[in-house]
């Protein structure tokens, strides 16, 4: 079998493909999640695609920060970034095996590599004077509270679902692996990389790059990442099949395709918020106005395929 490598997508995996609602979290839990996921991406592969998958990390790396805080006296904490790097390594090898594994079963195979990136950001970006971006564990208020006064944490309501720790989420600017990641699809892999919205880092005047104590938004890391690949289209799979407006309202609306305008025009009114689907939409708009043939395509997992087709899904494209 033959891909089409004409045919390169970024397919961004979201929370729910690998932690679903409900669930501890457990490692035996993410990877009978990551492996059910697996399938429609082998789908696609069989389709021709090629293809780099993200994937986010909120709840991972906010408990790998909690491990460190609660076993500070018997070992070193971590800085966030190596937390962030940590997850790219853990989370990259559960997809990898996971995919292999699908592959496998279907008699097929093509290599597949993790490749933890280091993304630059500006070191000034105002995001890092206000934290918007929830990682860990749900809290309850008195919880948040307590966490607020011994941690020090910026800890606030998450959509309605608890309270959650916040922390900085800069622009992604680029991604210092990228000439390894080209070079790599080239050869025909599939790559595994820019988890978490990647490991976070400043570039000084010198070239040489420090960590910073940040989360990158996955889907604008992924959006990055489509864009210096030289990718035509985005695939952000999240825990709906469809994009709606009036969310929750009597007059709720499935979107099944939008120009970047008509998504502008939705996000200025309110229909995408920040804790959603705004960074989202943010990565789709940005995505296509950086190239008219480019496409983003929103679905959950069990319509990767048809929403791709055009039968399912959100589709976003110029106009």
């Amino acid at each position: 079998m033959s891909r089409n490598t004409h045919t390169l997508a970024v397919i961004a995996l979201g929370g729910n493909a690998i932690i679903q609602k409900g669930e501890r979290g457990e490692f035996s839990e993410q990877f009978a999640n990551t492996q059910k996921s697996m399938g429609p991406i082998v789908d696609l592969m069989e389709k021709g695609y090629n293809f780099i998958l993200t994937h986010g990390n909120g709840p991972q790396v906010g408990a790998i920060m909690l491990q460190a805080d609660t076993a500070k006296e018997k070992v070193p904490v971590a800085p966030l970034y190596v937390a962030d790097a940590m997850t790219c390594g853990s989370m990259g090898f559960m997809i990898e095996q996971s995919f292999q594994n699908e592959m496998r079963r279907r008699g097929e195979w093509h290599e597949t590599v993790t490749i933890p990136a280091q993304i630059v950001v500006d070191r000034n970006d105002p995001a890092m004077q206000n934290p918007t971006k929830p990682i860990g564990a749900f809290y309850t208020k008195a919880e948040a509270d307590r966490m607020i006064a011994e941690k020090g944490w910026v800890v606030k309501e998450d959509a309605g679902r608890g309270y959650r720790r916040i922390v900085p989420s800069p622009y992604p600017v680029h991604i210092v692996e990228k000439e390894v990641i080209k070079h790599l699809l080239d050869l025909g892999y599939i790559i595994i990389t820019g988890g978490g919205g990647g490991i976070p880092v400043y570039q000084e005047a010198d070239g040489t790059l420090h960590g910073v104590d940040a989360v990158i938004d996955k889907d604008l890391a992924s959006m990055r990442i489509a864009i210096e690949m030289n990718a035509n289209l985005l695939i952000i799979i999240t825990g709906v099949p469809k994009v709606t407006i009036n969310f929750g309202k009597p007059d709720e609306k499935a979107v099944d395709r939008m120009t970047v305008s008509e998504a502008k025009k939705y996000a200025e009114e309110g229909h995408f918020p920040a804790g959603s689907m705004g960074p989202k939409m943010r990565a789709a708009i940005e995505f296509v106005e950086a190239d008219p043939k480019n496409r983003v395509v929103i679905t959950d997992v069990d319509n990767v395929v048809p929403a791709v087709e055009g039968a399912n899904g959100t589709t976003i494209v110029a106009g």
